[in-house]
């Protein structure tokens, strides 16, 4: 059957004898009150050996005991996972106040990352001025740079604005 026809079915496919449900309550309620039928049976399919029941408790303790005792061990499994546990954060904690005793000082830096810090930061002058004493600001003014002429106009040729110092 294709799928374009699914939609096209009006019905069910199934069907029931005329008048069936109208009759259905009452062939229900007929057979239960049918009791002689009920009553005449006997038994009800199942056999069982006789005394049975008599002689089944005295059965069930013979296998009882017939069976071995187990050693029961036990094992004190929290009391050992908190040990354990113990021991291995008392590890740790020696490991980590050891191994990292170490303080990092300036002289552990390189140049180029204090570089790329304050380039990416756009750290201004003024605030690294501000980090410096007037001593230290002195010693840096009183330098000697050998800056030549050429170095400084070629310097401002490549990264000045020649409007921004014309304003300036």
């Amino acid at each position: 059957m294709k799928k374009s026809n699914l939609n096209k079915i009006k019905s069910t496919g199934f069907k029931l004898p005329d008048d069936y449900l109208d009759s259905f309550e009452e062939q229900v309620l007929g057979k239960i009150h049918d009791k002689p039928k009920l009553d005449a049976i006997e038994t009800s399919g199942f056999k069982k050996p006789e005394n049975y029941f008599d002689s089944l408790e005295e059965r069930i303790a013979q296998k009882l005991s017939n069976q071995k005792e187990t050693k029961v061990i036990t094992l004190n499994a929290k009391r050992t996972l908190v040990y354990l546990s113990g021991i291995a954060a008392a590890i740790l904690v020696l490991f980590n106040l050891a191994i990292f005793d170490s303080k990092p000082s300036f002289d552990d830096l390189e140049t180029e990352t204090v570089e790329n810090y304050l380039l990416d930061e756009s750290i201004t002058s003024y605030e690294i001025a501000g980090l410096l004493s007037d001593e230290q600001i002195e010693e840096v003014i009183i330098l000697d740079h050998n800056l030549s002429e050429d170095h400084i106009e070629t310097y401002l040729l490549d990264n000045a604005d020649i409007e921004t110092l014309m304003i300036e």
